[in-house]
């Protein structure tokens, strides 16, 4: 279980395949606190530490993952949003996140607003039902708030910190994203479709 809150960014040092699994070295402050067998959110995608030293850590893509997250085509050099999991006696921040991305979506556009920013996202048209405006929503791991909703595309707006903590100043307008719907509104559907 994670937050939405972003600890750090993460640079990929390297990409190895393994028969059906890519290894991805993460280079990250975060690799002395965690351990092997840690689930971290890696840009939204909850993953496994098998390795890890002071200077970073490696985690394993299955195919699965690689076919239904940007991880699949992720490469070395590219900027991760990076959480290590919530603590059972932490401050809870952000909304609930599991990592399990319900879809890819679409960056359309990014706009300033003074010295926040806005981001229009495209979204696949199943996942219509799990988005309300005000309501939470999961972008490459980064918890935000929906400030406005379209058929098929939604707005949130960045302030300046989360912009300059995450890997957001790296997205152009075309680039896929991870998202994952707020957790108790899946449930909520779901137990209304399983009354019918």
């Amino acid at each position: 279980m994670f937050t939405g809150l972003v600890e750090g960014v993460g640079r990929v040092a390297s990409v190895e395949s393994r028969a059906d699994v890519r290894r991805l070295r993460i280079d990250t402050d975060l690799g002395p606190l965690v351990q092997v067998g840690d689930s971290v959110s890696v840009s939204g995608v909850c993953l496994t530490v098998t390795t890890h030293d002071e200077r970073g850590m490696t985690a394993d893509i299955g195919p699965e993952t690689a076919r239904i997250t940007t991880l699949g085509r992720i490469d070395v050099g590219h900027q991760v949003n990076l959480e290590r999991s919530m603590r059972a006696d932490g401050r809870f921040g952000g909304h609930f996140v599991q990592g399990h991305v319900d879809g890819l979506g679409l960056v359309q556009a990014l706009r300033r607003d003074g010295d926040a920013s806005w981001m229009t996202v495209g979204f696949p048209a199943g996942l219509a039902p799990y988005f309300i405006q005000k309501g939470a929503v999961t972008v490459d791991g980064i918890s935000l708030t929906i400030a406005a909703l379209h058929d098929g595309h939604f707005e949130v707006m960045i302030i300046p910190h989360t912009w300059a903590s995450t890997n957001l100043p790296e997205r152009r307008a075309g680039d896929p994203v991870n998202l994952e719907c707020d957790m108790i509104g899946k449930y909520v559907v779901r137990s209304l479709e399983a009354r019918r």
